[in-house]
């Protein structure tokens, strides 16, 4: 019976190990999401076990991917070797005793993080479906204009919660929402944007609370997309202007969160089976798309606040702060590919354009670009 039951999993792990991780492109987003000490980044066992994970969420959610001991754990749980030979039976049943005991404490150690990853994501899963319910509620033309003035605002607030309980869970650390609008004018003053151009690598948080580690540990957080959403969100939470338009982005990214959280936990569901399988995974399916959905929501916006400022509701800083945080995404690597793509194509449709019939903006758009590229 247990040869049985465990032939299937013992296949599966089988097929997880098989797998061709490296032609996955979600596979390299999925590891540098990860944060693990570096010692540990470069253990064979550790990358397997991460690979199994990434296999139960994206390949097969049946596979049972075992909790990986620490190696302090792993020590304390091998037998002591006895002294003699001629040990009595009441000592060979106290070794026996202390020896299991030992192995139920590190199983409850090792088991200990995943409960809190399961903590972390079910907390996410809340606050996106309500910002998800919340934002459509916003969109709907027939709600009252209060009430959806009022859903508006909520939605930007749920999602800057969710980012920066993202932010406080992988990194430890936040940071206080002045330093961030600071941090921001004195690099566009300075014109110090190769930060955004850095590598992105796994972040933990400053070692040393002095000025130097602060500001190498900000240069880190500020290319996630925790942050940019963050920052995204604080630009119309605190704006009189309503622009549902600016809720497409905080809609695919609170819908791709709870897809892969009903995805990886109610699998086994009826309810989930006959009513949101199918849109679940389209969503899994065409996270690509909705990427290219909400940056080109993200561009437009840049321009509809600038034909905000023609009209009395204009907000001089909130566009500044705006195109300041589309130049962070253009060069940040979680969001570059995307926001480049899209500039791409409106410099193909707009260049020729601007040469044929406005020639004389060639020079303030090459003064632009050149501000854009520093």
């Amino acid at each position: 019976m247990g040869g049985q039951e465990e032939d299937p999993q013992r296949l599966k792990r089988i097929a997880a190990a098989a797998y061709d991780y490296d032609n996955d492109s979600r596979w390299p987003e999925y590891w540098s999401n990860i944060l693990i000490p570096p010692h540990m980044a470069s253990r064979s066992d550790v990358i397997d076990h991460y690979k199994r994970k990434f296999y139960q969420r994206y390949i097969d959610p049946d596979l049972v991917v075992e909790a990986m001991a620490s190696s302090s754990s792993s020590q304390s749980a091998r037998p002591t070797p006895t002294p003699s030979s001629s040990s009595t039976p009441n000592e060979q049943v106290r070794s026996r005793n202390s020896g299991s005991t030992t192995r139920t404490s590190s199983t409850t150690a090792a088991s200990t993080p995943t409960s809190l990853r399961w903590d972390r994501q079910t907390i996410q899963f809340s606050i996106n479906a309500w910002v998800f319910i919340v934002a459509v509620l916003a969109i709907i033309p027939l709600v009252p204009r209060n009430l959806s003035n009022r859903a508006y605002r909520l939605s930007f607030m749920g999602t800057a919660c969710s980012s920066l309980f993202s932010l406080y869970s992988l990194y430890g650390v936040t940071v206080p929402v002045r330093v961030i609008f600071d941090s921001l004018l004195i690099l566009s003053y300075n014109g110090n944007t190769l930060l955004f151009k850095s590598t992105y690598h796994r972040l933990q948080k400053p070692r040393a609370w002095n000025l130097q580690a602060v500001q190498v540990w900000f240069q880190s957080v500020i290319a996630t997309k925790d942050f940019v959403y963050f920052i995204y969100c604080l630009t119309f939470v605190t704006s009189n202007l309503y622009l549902k338009f600016a809720l497409i982005p905080i809609l695919c990214r609170a819908l791709e969160y709870v897809a892969k959280f009903l995805r990886r936990n109610f699998t086994r569901s009826s309810l989930y089976r006959k009513y949101l399988e199918e849109a679940c995974v389209w969503v899994e399916s065409n996270t690509t798309t909705l990427s290219i959905l909400s940056s080109q929501a993200e561009i437009g916006l840049g321009f509809l606040l600038i034909l905000s400022l023609f009209s009395w509701q204009r907000n001089i800083i909130q566009t500044f702060m705006y195109w300041q945080l589309l130049k962070l995404m253009y060069h940040a690597p979680v969001t570059a590919g995307y926001h480049q793509s899209v500039w791409a194509k409106i410099g193909r449709t707009v260049n020729p354009l601007v040469h044929r019939y406005a020639p004389f903006l060639n020079t303030p758009m090459s003064a632009v670009q050149r501000w854009w590229f520093r």
